[in-house]
């Protein structure tokens, strides 16, 4: 075997293994990649009852009720349509009206979500307030957010 030719086949091999593992990448994630709904985009869309879905959205104004027992009810709204929002658990500390969240569940019937997780949304000027106050006590602190 001449060195050309052994050098020829390594090419061959190595790329017979990347376009291998590119592949397997590819319908890997293919599979595991979950997008977010709108709320108008879940009602347009051809989701069967049952399925786990996840929708952004905004938290509707005045729609939040506590039904005791660490059950919520509230809606989520895109500013053209509204999807009522079932949640047995604890809110992260973010979560609040008029804020972005985004909710993970399963399509109960057209237009109720029982969630499951919930994932509150913050604009880049979020610091946690012992960040903060580590911030300023290092004297590092220079820009003042309201």
């Amino acid at each position: 075997m001449t060195l050309r030719f052994q050098r020829l086949l390594l090419i061959l091999i190595s790329l017979v293994f990347l376009t291998a593992s590119i592949l397997l990448i590819l319908n890997n994630s293919s599979k595991n990649l979950i997008f977010f709904y709108t709320p108008s985009e879940l009602i347009d869309s051809e989701v069967q009852i049952n399925d786990t879905i996840r929708i952004g959205g905004l938290v509707k104004k005045n729609s939040l009720v506590n039904l005791g027992n660490n059950n919520y009810k509230f809606i989520i709204t895109d500013n053209k349509n509204i999807l009522n929002i079932i949640f047995s658990g604890v809110f992260p500390d973010l979560f609040r009206e008029e804020q972005g969240v985004v909710i993970e569940g399963k399509l109960k019937e057209k237009g109720i979500v029982e969630a499951t997780t919930v994932f509150a949304k913050h604009d880049e000027n979020y610091l946690p307030e012992t960040i903060k106050k580590q911030l300023i006590d290092d004297k590092y602190w220079k820009k003042n957010y309201k």
